[in-house]
C-alpha cells in the first residue's frame, strides 16, 4: 500500500457519495426491471427490445425507421436487426411514404396490435405490482429526476457528436 492509498478516508470512495449511490441504484433497478420484464414477456414470445418498437408503433402509427431509432436512442443497425424479426412474425409491416417514396413508415399489423396490447397489460400490471407500495408523489418525483437526467445525458451526447 502506498502513502497515497493509507491516508484515504473511507468517505472519499466513490461509493459513498449520494450521487454515485442513486446512479447505481438506477442502474441495478433498470437491469431488474429488464430482466422481469423479460420473464414476464416470455410467454408471448416478446424481449423488452421488441416491445419498445411495438409500443412506439402502437403510439405514432406510421413512424420512419429513422424516428422510431431516435425515439429509442438505438443506432440504426439495432433497427436493422429488430424490424426484420418483427416482419418476419407478422407483427409490423413497412409501407412507402405516399410524398417521398424513398422513406418508408412503419405500423403495427392486426396481429402485431393485438401482441402489443396483450405486452402492454402485461407490463402494466408489472409495473403496478413492483410499485404498488410507492407513494405516487414519490414516483412523480423520480420520473422528474430522471426525465431532467435523460435531458443532461442527451445534451452532453449532443455536445460529444
Amino acid at each position: 500500500m502506498n502513502k497515497k492509498q493509507a491516508t484515504i478516508e473511507p468517505h472519499h470512495f466513490p461509493w459513498d457519495h449520494p450521487r454515485f449511490r442513486s446512479w447505481i441504484a438506477v442502474a441495478r433497478a433498470c437491469q431488474l426491471m429488464q430482466q422481469t420484464l423479460t420473464r414476464a414477456l416470455a410467454e408471448l414470445d416478446v424481449k423488452p427490445p421488441h416491445l419498445d418498437i411495438l409500443i412506439n408503433l402502437y403510439r405514432f402509427e406510421g413512424i420512419t425507421q429513422q424516428e422510431l431509432a431516435r425515439k429509442l436512442l438505438v443506432g440504426r443497425s439495432n433497427m436493422s436487426m429488430l424490424l426484420p424479426q418483427l416482419e418476419k412474425r407478422g407483427l409490423i409491416e413497412r409501407r412507402g411514404d405516399a410524398k417521398d417514396k424513398r422513406v418508408l413508415r412503419l405500423s403495427l399489423t392486426p396481429s402485431g396490435r393485438e401482441l402489443t396490447e396483450q405486452a402492454m397489460e402485461i407490463q402494466t400490471a408489472l409495473i403496478d405490482t413492483s410499485l404498488d407500495n410507492e407513494p405516487i408523489e414519490d414516483c412523480l418525483l423520480v420520473a422528474q429526476s430522471m426525465e431532467r437526467l435523460i435531458a443532461r445525458l442527451l445534451k452532453a451526447e449532443g455536445d460529444l457528436g
